[in-house]
């Protein structure tokens, strides 16, 4: 069985009297540790798929199934827990809280999670270390007013791998970021992805992180059209 497998996935919102199909009959199965590239127009539905398998919302129809466990069929209490502990989120716009310093900033997924009755210290301390192990040793009282973007979001990458996740979803994460510093949260993606064998799925329209993809999937007006075709976006 796939770490991660979509059976027929369809997800439909509606907006007034209309129903829009954002994802239509998703099948797709994800091996564990697999560094997997999501590319496709604006609007496309990539957003939506990490949102079903993240269990940030919820399909329409067919399954979204992790590690044997059928997403749909998690009470509130055990899909707020598999969101916690087992998904790490990355965000284009970093969604940091300002005013809280890093630390403070990295700790709040330990808030919620079974850890919460830990000692404050303790928390800090693995918040601290964390940082430090993404190159934010030196900034860890400062206040996301006070760093750059490619600092905030070494910050938000730290706060998604506080709980020891065993996916990380992030959505376009070097979408605010100049090539350079792009580069450097690319490298620091695939450096923690090797490290801790994470499985990692990317939405993006970098084509840098996309030559680092062990696959890439294209998806196109909610529906799935390509996988694997790397000349298309590395040459």
């Amino acid at each position: 069985m796939s770490f991660i497998s979509l059976r027929e996935v369809g997800k439909s919102y509606r907006t007034g009297d209309e129903s829009v199909e954002a994802l239509k009959n998703i099948s797709l199965e994800i091996n564990k540790g697999e560094f997997i590239v999501i590319v496709g127009p604006s609007g496309s539905g990539k957003s939506t798929l990490l949102h079903l398998i993240g269990g940030l919302d919820t399909a329409s129809e067919g399954e979204v199934i992790v590690e044997g466990k059928l997403l749909t069929s998690l009470n509130d209490k055990k899909l707020s827990r598999y969101r916690n502990k087992e998904i790490g989120f990355i965000f284009q716009d970093f969604h940091l809280h300002k005013g809280l310093n890093l630390v403070e900033n990295v700790e709040i997924p330990l808030m919620f999670s079974e850890t919460k009755n830990r000692k404050e210290t303790s928390m800090q301390k693995k918040a601290a270390e964390i940082l430090s192990s993404v190159g934010l040793k030196s900034r860890l009282n400062h206040r996301p007013s006070q760093i750059s973007g490619g600092q905030k979001q070494r910050v938000a990458i730290a706060r998604a791998l506080i709980n020891n996740p065993k996916i990380v979803l992030a959505d376009e994460p070097t979408g605010n970021l100049d090539s350079q510093t792009g580069k450097k949260i690319i490298t620091l993606l695939k450096r923690l992805h090797k490290e801790k064998n994470i499985t990692m799925l990317v939405v993006t329209h970098d084509r840098e992180i996309a030559k680092h993809a062990e696959r890439i999937i294209e998806i196109k007006d909610g529906r799935l059209i390509e996988k694997n075709h790397f000349d298309k976006f590395t040459t």
